[in-house]
């Protein structure tokens, strides 16, 4: 992806998320100049737990059709969750462009709620994990929507309007995407390591490689390696 496509839908979902009365916290808004002074003055949580601002294309070059715009809150780390103190949890914002595909994958450890916030409705493709870790095409798959169990079909989709949600635990298989317009989505879960803890059906990257045409307007989490 090129930087400048970066900085443009940074603008573009920012505006989106205001829409719904979804305000980002100030160091969202920083320079990475700015980013950088505030981390190294008391605030490395920040880098450490990978919160700010996340756009892929999975690697593939082709983000209309299969990418994702997501800023992580907040979040704890494995260190929490050892101890049983601090944060034990992570909280996020993504947005699904119309038809816009986040492929299949299914995590390691964590459980997730995924929320529709706002805008069209969002469709997930379901499956129940194998124990081989494929897919189960026999087996019938059990989600929680809004606390009332669901029981589909291998690989029925699941549509969630507005103010829906579905629990997805670490043997569901999902991928998903936007339908009758773009979709703001909340996801609260326990501690998230987006370094590790996607496993894809596909050999596809979980970050995008950048094409630095311009300055960036904000850092990427996938940049705090080379700047902070």
């Amino acid at each position: 992806m090129k930087r400048s496509t970066v900085n443009e839908i940074i603008r573009e979902a920012d505006a989106f998320m205001k829409s719904f009365g979804f305000v980002l916290p100030p160091f969202a808004y920083l320079t990475p100049e700015a980013l950088q002074a505030h981390v190294a003055g008391g605030g490395a949580v920040i880098r450490d737990h990978m919160m700010g601002w996340d756009i892929t294309d999975y690697g593939q070059g082709d983000f209309e059709h299969l990418g994702l715009f997501l800023f992580t809150l907040r979040n704890g780390n494995a260190a929490n969750v050892a101890r049983g103190m601090g944060p034990l949890y992570a909280e996020k914002l993504l947005i699904s462009e119309e038809n816009q595909i986040s492929p299949m994958h299914h995590h390691i450890k964590k459980t997730e709620d995924i929320i529709n916030r706002g805008g069209g409705t969002l469709v997930l493709e379901l499956w129940t994990r194998s124990d081989d870790g494929g897919f189960d095409e026999t087996a019938p798959v059990e989600v929680l929507t809004d606390g009332q169990v669901r029981r589909l079909k291998p690989g029925e989709h699941l549509a969630l309007a507005p103010g829906e949600s579905v629990t997805l635990e670490p043997w569901h298989w999902h991928a998903f995407w936007g339908e009758g317009g773009k979709v703001l989505i909340g996801e609260v879960s326990n501690v998230n390591d987006d370094r590790t803890d996607n496993i894809f059906r596909d050999p596809i990257g979980r970050f995008s490689q950048l094409d630095e045409d311009a300055a960036p307007l904000h850092l990427l989490v996938s940049d705090y390696d080379d700047w902070l």
